[in-house]
This record gives structure tokens, C-alpha cells and sequence, in this order.
């Protein structure tokens, strides 16, 4: 069996990439937690993970790292990780090769923290871009495959690496077009996203960097977390 490597699912959008597409998909995997620990998580992951960072594919022998490779990994033994349609694979292969390279404002200023709600203090006009173009992205999907999903009627690993970007929205409270918000909103009724995000608002761990840039980013109206 798989063994899935991850961080503390409020902070982790690098990690629920692969665990919410396993878990859509219904490919046994175990699952190991490692905490987030201040200014010393990397060396202490570099004994499971040749970077120091998560997710990591554990299979045997073997040791995947980086969110694409495993779902690459994944992809050669199971159907459905990607399309069976050759033009909406070579589509979703494109888009979320996309978001696995791009996006920087977003990622930057509007940091992954699943329990909170936050009203940005600034818009940047780097930050509408990035908004617009995953939004750009996500119309021209729907509208080409069919929908409901990114690349047609069923979840597949495009809609896992936007998966995070779901979370995202809501907790920052990004304005989208109607079908952008349509999907956003389909992403978060999924089971496994919903599995997810009450296991991210179990957590009390507090990581100090990821809560100082959510803190940068706006005003706190809602803290939804369990406290310790």
C-alpha cells in the first residue's frame, strides 16, 4: 500500500494535492502525519524527503516527491488521475502544470489557512491577474469538457491541484465570476475536501510563519479552529 507523507492539513495546499486526488479516487493509501515545527521542519524532513518538504509517495522502495511527480506516479498505475480524452488530458496536463509553476501573488499573499476568514487589506493589481487568469483557466475548462468538472464530468487531477485555490477563496473571500464561483463551490462539497478541512479545523497547532503572513494579508473576522 501507498504511504502518503503530509503537513498539517490547515496550512499544506502542496500536500492535499495527492491526498484529496487518492481519496476521490478511491486508491488505498496510509496516511503519516508530520507536524510543521519553526525553523527546523526541513532538516528533520529531509530523513523521509530528499527536499525536507511534503507531500512525499512512499510505494515500496520507492520515494516520490513534488505534488506533479506523484500524481504522475499515480497516473501510470490507475485510471482516472487524468482525462481518458486525449484533448482534455493534454489540457489538464497544461493547466495544472500551470498552477504547479505559477501564481505567485496568489500564494504569497493569500497563504493557504483553511480555519480562518480574512478580509484582505490590499488588491494588488498582481493579484487580480493571478485571479483572473485561474479564472480564465477554469471557464475555458468548464466550457470545453463539459463540466462539472475542470476537464469533464468526473474528478481528475486538474481539479486536484486547484483544489487549494478552493480553500483560498473561501478563506479570503475572493470575488469570481459566476462559474468560477459555481466550481469553487462544487470543490468544497466534495467528501474528500470536506474530510479535509474539519481535520484542518481540528488542529491547534499554531505554525508562527504561516500565521504571521495570513496575519499580513488582512483583518481577521473569523478564527474557526479548534484551541487547544
Amino acid at each position: 500500500m501507498y504511504e502518503l507523507i503530509i503537513g498539517n492539513k490547515n496550512y499544506s495546499s502542496w500536500s492535499l494535492r495527492p491526498w484529496v486526488l487518492l481519496k476521490t479516487l478511491g486508491i488505498p493509501f496510509k496516511e503519516t502525519f508530520k507536524v510543521f515545527e519553526p525553523f527546523s521542519s526541513r532538516e528533520a524532513f529531509r530523513q523521509f524527503s530528499p527536499t525536507g518538504r511534503v507531500p512525499v509517495l512512499k510505494d515500496g522502495d520507492l520515494t516520490i516527491w513534488e505534488s506533479l511527480a506523484i500524481v504522475e506516479y499515480l497516473a501510470e498505475r490507475h485510471a482516472g488521475v487524468w482525462p481518458a480524452d486525449p484533448a482534455a488530458r493534454a489540457w489538464a496536463r497544461s493547466a495544472a502544470a500551470e498552477m504547479h509553476a505559477g501564481f505567485s501573488t496568489l500564494r504569497n499573499i493569500c497563504t493557504m489557512n483553511c480555519g480562518i476568514r480574512v478580509a484582505l487589506k490590499d488588491n494588488p493589481a498582481a493579484l487580480r491577474k493571478d485571479i483572473a487568469r485561474f479564472s480564465e483557466l477554469w471557464n475555458e475548462g468548464l466550457s470545453r469538457f463539459g463540466g462539472p468538472f475542470l476537464a469533464g464530468d468526473t474528478f481528475s487531477a486538474v481539479d486536484a491541484f486547484f483544489a487549494p485555490v478552493a480553500f483560498r477563496v473561501q478563506t479570503y473571500g475572493l470575488t469570481l465570476d459566476p462559474k468560477s464561483k459555481d466550481y469553487v463551490e462544487l470543490l468544497l462539497r466534495q467528501p474528500a475536501m470536506q474530510e479535509w478541512y474539519e481535520a484542518a479545523l481540528s488542529e491547534t497547532f499554531r505554525e508562527p510563519g504561516h500565521e504571521e503572513e495570513a496575519r499580513a494579508a488582512g483583518t481577521w473576522t473569523a478564527d474557526l479552529r479548534a484551541t487547544a
